[in-house]
């Protein structure tokens, strides 16, 4: 019987997946295999794209959540003359484009960095997000583009996934369409094992619509799911039952080809089954590509009238003043004078973001924290996004960090926007896979983190960050900044806006001094925390250094007062808000502010003390909380502790006289 081109392309489609996963000797290729025929019906028919230009403003976004189909991806990049064979060939090799789940920012059209399952979905709710407002406040026309996901079994079962799609049915979120591939095969086995809910009744409950796709190899079906996707006021789940390895010779609907590549003999005969001439590999000849490709010069003139009505609306001030607002430069900023008035770093925080607010690339909020976090003055100036008006940039996130932290992820991926979201730093840990995929790849996104220590007090040792700051600083590429006061808090946040990749600002709960009130300090003395680490007191050559950060930098201080007044006047205190900003400048001032030759050095921040001795040194002292918290007015947890000043000094004069 003749084979209709359609399935011949995608019998070949599933050649390059095996042969890429035999050459790799690694790899997923039963799950490629069940979702080859969505994906090559999306990406030949259906999809929006320009396949020469990854950053087409006016693109479908495609979001491969089960990212270790990725096989599945690259071979439909192949297809349409993206990726050379070379680079099928070199499938999880270093430095290839092909590396063994997707990576933003090193193969073409990857939209996001997927593998850890779960996040690529919520990331796709944060981009169709973005593309929501933007359809509100520049035309409607331009960015009316969907954005598609494919699940698999994993991907419905981490619980970021059904948080991701709550958030996307409240807000109406209508251009985003998740295909969930439910093959019911896992690593471990068959998903009947672990799951048993009915995604229909589930997602409808969060008020999104539903299709089934009984067989999910059913071209027509596909089509008329799809069809049906993009014509709801709502996020859409297609569910398409599929089967495992499709198309293999003897393993169809086997668990076991989810991560591993098939037998030689399993191969070839496959290879046979679905017609690639024997001997051949990675085999995809001409007629065949023409094929798939049979829309795409439909594709560049669509593309092209969309690139064109942009140029012709930036023709207008008005259109061309709003567009350049999102995607130009952020642009210069100003804080009035209170900045250097007693406040906790919160506080300066959302006072900073609400001046800022006219920042029309700002957008983001709080998991429901508004009132701990300050968030709420920039929420009044700029609206909330809802189903009924998207043109608003305050999200309420709801009591979802995880979801908050990838929404936020998407929204920066999508362009146009510097996405900020606020929680307590100890729930920190809730979002800590998603903060280590901003960091992966190199987000601009502003992580707000306040409750920054024990000063939190009668919440007790549940909400005492201990470990956090310490933790947050492991993550490479990210920027963790903890200001002394209001004035390193406008500092910092500069810095975040401009920072290649996430920040996360960790501010406090208590009032803190101005420093400039402490000691005589230059007007705009913040500036120099930019620099990551600066000297607030002290010159020369100091008989003992300080080191601190946050409400420890005063308290560093207060400690320099009391050894004056023991007799000891040269002692130096040195604010280190950001160490990754501070390891960044030269030698010559890093020495000028640590003091090196100082044989008597000192850290002082509430929290582990792990890692300090980079500055202090193997003799130095090292000041923390190497224990959790306790749950008692917080002046009473600091002399518990020991973060008073008398208290400080002596353990700073019993070390280094013993």
């Amino acid at each position: 019987m003749e084979i209709q081109p359609d399935q011949v392309a995608i019998n070949y489609l599933k050649g390059l997946v095996i042969d890429g996963v035999d050459s790799a000797g690694s790899g997923h290729p039963g799950g490629a295999m069940s979702s080859m025929d969505f994906a090559y019906l999306l990406f030949s028919e259906q999809l929006k794209w320009d396949p020469k230009d990854p950053h087409y403003f006016a693109r479908d976004r495609f979001v491969l959540s089960a990212g270790h189909e990725s096989m599945m991806l690259y071979a439909l990049l192949h297809a349409a003359d993206v990726l050379p064979v070379d680079q099928l060939k070199k499938f999880r090799q270093l430095g290839s484009q092909t590396p063994g789940h997707p990576e933003y920012g090193l193969t073409p059209h990857v939209e996001c960095t997927t593998g850890p399952l779960g996040q690529g979905a919520a990331m796709s709710v944060g981009m169709a997000l973005a593309a929501a407002h933007l359809r509100s406040t520049l035309d409607k026309e331009l960015f009316s583009y969907n954005t598609w996901c494919l699940l698999g079994d994993g991907c419905m079962q981490e619980e970021v996934t059904y948080g991701a799609a709550s958030l996307a049915g409240h807000l109406g979120l209508s251009q985003l369409i998740w295909f969930y591939d439910k093959n019911d095969a896992q690593i471990s086995g068959t998903r009947d094992r672990a799951a048993s809910e009915d995604p229909h009744q589930v997602f409808a409950g969060l008020g999104w619509a539903t299709y089934q796709v009984d067989d999910g190899h059913d071209h027509a079906a596909l089509r008329g799911a799809m069809q049906f996707a993009i014509e709801q006021d709502r996020p859409t789940l297609i569910v398409a039952s599929t089967i495992m390895a499709k198309g293999s010779h003897s393993l169809e609907g086997s668990y076991k080809t989810h991560g591993a590549p098939f037998s030689s003999e399993e191969k070839e005969a496959t290879k046979a089954r679905l017609g690639i001439p024997a001997g051949e590999s990675f085999y995809f000849p001409p007629e065949v590509r023409q094929h798939f490709q049979r829309n795409f010069s439909t594709l560049s003139r669509m593309a092209q009238s969309k690139r064109d009505r942009l140029a012709d609306l930036q023709s207008s001030a008005e259109f061309g003043g709003k567009y350049a607002a999102y995607f130009g430069r952020v642009p210069e900023l100003a804080c009035d004078s209170w900045l250097n008035q007693p406040m906790a770093t919160r506080q300066a925080f959302g006072e900073i973001l609400k001046q800022w607010s006219g920042i029309a690339q700002l957008m983001g909020g709080s998991a429901d924290l508004e009132p701990s976090n300050m968030t709420g003055g920039f929420g009044g100036r700029v609206g909330d996004f809802t189903r009924d008006d998207p043109m608003g940039r305050n999200i309420a996130f709801g009591v979802r960090e995880f979801t908050m932290a990838c929404v936020s992820n998407g929204i920066a991926l999508h362009g146009g926007f510097v996405p900020f979201n606020a929680t307590f730093l100890v729930f920190s840990d809730y979002m800590r896979p998603a903060l280590r995929l901003a960091a992966m790849q190199k987000l601009t996104v502003i992580f707000e983190f306040s409750h920054d220590s024990f000063y939190v007090g009668e919440d007790g040792p549940t909400h005492q960050p201990v470990e956090h700051l310490m933790s947050l600083r492991l993550i490479p590429g990210m920027y963790v900044m903890r200001p002394a006061d209001g004035e390193e808090t406008e500092a910092l946040m500069r810095q975040a806006l401009q920072h290649h990749g996430p920040s996360c600002l960790v501010v406090s709960r208590q009032k803190v001094p101005p420093l400039g009130g402490m000691v005589d300090l230059p007007p705009g003395y913040g500036v120099a925390a930019s620099r990551g680490g600066w000297v607030v007191k002290g010159d020369g050559r100091p008989d003992y250094v300080i080191y601190a950060t946050g409400s420890e930098v005063a308290l560093a201080l207060e400690v320099a007062e009391c050894m004056h007044q023991a007799g000891i006047p040269n002692v130096k205190v040195v604010s280190l808000p950001c160490f990754e900003l501070f390891w960044q400048q030269d030698k010559t001032y890093q020495a000028e502010v640590l003091s090196p030759e100082c044989p008597r050095k000192i850290s002082i921040e509430a929290g582990r003390t792990l890692g300090w001795q980079i500055f202090t040194g193997q003799d130095g002292l090292n000041l923390g909380v190497e224990d959790f918290g306790h749950s008692a007015p917080a002046d009473q947890v600091a002399k518990l502790l020991g973060f008073q000043p008398d208290q400080i000094v002596d353990k700073i004069l019993g070390h280094f006289r013993r």
